[in-house]
């Protein structure tokens, strides 16, 4: 779709290669996107595909839980790559069996950092609220910014980058068992940086700013971001067991590697979920929370993202006894 239409596109070409993603999955068949879509067509993709994958995730991690929907008492829904209202909570609370004085409470504009920033809201209202359910769900459609009509280097690396997927999970205080408890959570934000990523609105819909110096600034900046975050949690950085971050693509998770002082190749499950569904933005780092979660939490893990802001967010977890 894109040789044809955009003269530098041999020199893009090794993207697509390099980028370390085998599969992704999509909201649309590919042939959808080589037609002109305006806002419209995509916010129905986005309205249809969004409370599909909302009911799967929400219903699955209830399932874990042991849970039924009519349990669940606060809702936060996480998503920046499409615009409802109703938003998606809302939309699926029939399909749901959500009960009607359900609390909502939707989250849109935190980019890749909404999944860490989002399970950090949904711990601090469990917190306030003790014994009460809250179910965080975080569905992101990014392939439905995929413009065909702004063939720029930006926009050809997040087609390299980016894919659709949703996860959620159950968070409640006041109560023993689980899987993990948040001990610490924060954010950082560089002033000043709002150029890095987001998104560019026009009338056929979203168009992603997306700088090339991503990896070099994560490099040079996490480490002290997250350090500070932890220091004010009195948690040193050598306390940490292993960090679950964001994989924004390869090259960030090597900048990553080096900012915060782990041995390369040491975030294995970062790579693979990468791997298996590419840059989901906002529920990628779920996916690799449930990975961990799988091979076995360590004492304590930090989870890392970083989006729109330009900003870094962090949640603590320590291992349940």
């Amino acid at each position: 779709m894109f040789g044809n239409r955009y003269a530098a596109f041999d020199r893009m070409v090794p993207v697509f290669s390099t980028a370390g993603i085998h599969k992704r999955h999509s909201a649309r068949p590919i042939e959808w996107y080589s037609k002109p879509h305006g806002w419209k067509e995509r916010t129905a993709a986005y309205l249809e595909v969004g409370h599909d994958l909302f009911v799967d995730a929400a219903n699955k991690a209830l399932a874990t839980a042991q849970l039924d929907a009519a349990d669940v008492d606060i809702v936060v829904t996480v998503s920046s790559t499409g615009i409802a209202t109703p938003s998606l909570e809302a939309r699926a609370a029939q399909a749901m069996g959500f009960r009607d004085d359900i609390q909502r409470v939707p989250v849109f504009g935190l980019g890749c950092a909404g999944g860490v920033s989002g399970f950090a809201i949904a711990a601090r209202l469990a917190r306030a609220q003790p014994g009460a359910y809250v179910l965080l769900v975080v569905v992101e459609l990014c392939t439905l910014a995929f413009r065909m009509d702004q063939l720029t280097k930006a926009g050809i690396v997040a087609c390299a980058l980016f894919g659709d997927g949703a996860a959620a999970c159950v968070l409640r205080a006041g109560k023993e068992g689980g899987l993990a408890e948040v001990e610490a959570a924060g954010e950082h934000t560089w002033l000043g940086t709002l150029d890095i990523m987001g998104w560019d609105l026009d009338s056929e819909g979203f168009e992603v700013i997306f700088a090339q110096a991503i990896p070099s600034f994560a490099e040079a900046n996490m480490g002290p971001a997250v350090a500070g975050i932890l220091q004010r949690a009195k948690i040193r950085m050598n306390e940490v067991d292993r960090f679950i971050c964001h994989p924004g693509g390869t090259k960030v998770v090597v900048a990553l590697e080096r900012a915060l002082g782990i041995a390369q190749g040491g975030l294995d499950h970062e790579r693979e979920i990468l791997r298996e569904y590419g840059n989901m933005s906002a529920p990628t780092v779920l996916f690799v929370l449930d990975r961990t979660l799988r091979a076995g939490l360590p004492s304590r893990a930090v989870a890392t993202a970083m989006g729109p802001g330009f900003s870094a967010s962090c949640v603590s977890l320590k291992r349940a006894a």
